[in-house]
């Protein structure tokens, strides 16, 4: 497996893992979640499921939602489905809530930078979208509203449903709005890998032919100037 691929790969699991971990603090801190965590809450809330669960539940379902509008998913996007879920129950397993201010504050902070170093490591990767993300970008083709009219218009469907099923929206959820997107564009660019990244040669290196000599060409006698006539 070359190196190239190797690091692709890395950033994309480890990203998956991070966006997990960051949003099972988010819980924890209890000041509110980003916007699909209000919806996957307050669904746990009503199914008995643990809300990691609920996040594999509604990924998968909005994977479905792709094939009436001719999205393709790739490896990220499938891992996007199950990696989540799975460490974010792991990481509400074995972190307690948090209580008072002087905790909760610093720690959606945390959770929310993390949340950007996630989804810079692992959209970086280039393995495909998020469902979550595939859907918004599918949704501004066959509609051809922009990007910023879908993606708002979705979160605040998904935001109003899960604060009617009784998930938690509170600061937390305006600072990771106001914030996510400085921060996931800058880690985007910190974790960037070129397109055309190349390995290098391995082995001993090849044996350098050195030119051969210039020929010295004869010096060609000068003519005499000819009046250059038009034709």
């Amino acid at each position: 497996m070359s190196t190239h691929l190797t690091r692709r790969l890395l950033q994309l699991y480890v990203g998956l893992a991070l966006y997990g971990v960051s949003s099972g603090l988010l819980v924890r801190a209890g000041l509110g979640l980003e916007p699909w965590g209000v919806l996957h809450q307050g669904l746990a809330e009503h199914t008995g499921l643990s809300i990691g669960v609920v996040s594999i539940v509604v990924g998968a379902a909005v994977l479905l939602l792709w094939i009436p509008i001719r999205q393709r998913p790739g490896l990220g996007t499938v891992s996007n489905v199950f990696a989540i879920g799975i460490f974010m129950d792991g990481t509400l397993a074995v972190v307690p809530d948090v209580h008072g201010l002087l905790a909760q504050v610093p720690l959606m902070a945390a959770a929310t930078v993390c949340n950007g170093v996630a989804t810079g490591l692992y959209i970086s990767a280039r393995f495909g979208p998020g469902p979550r993300d595939g859907l918004m970008t599918g949704l501004h083709k066959v509609t051809g509203r922009s990007i910023r009219l879908v993606r708002t218009s979705l979160e605040v469907i998904v935001v109003a449903t899960g604060f009617l099923l009784g998930g938690s929206l509170g600061i937390g959820t305006v600072l990771y709005a106001l914030t996510i997107g400085p921060l996931a564009q800058f880690f985007l660019r910190l974790f960037a890998i070129p397109e055309g990244a190349k390995e290098p040669a391995s082995g001993p290196a090849p044996e350098v032919t050195p030119p051969a000599p210039a020929r010295s060409t004869p010096v060609a006698e000068p003519t005499p100037r000819r009046a250059i006539l038009p034709r």
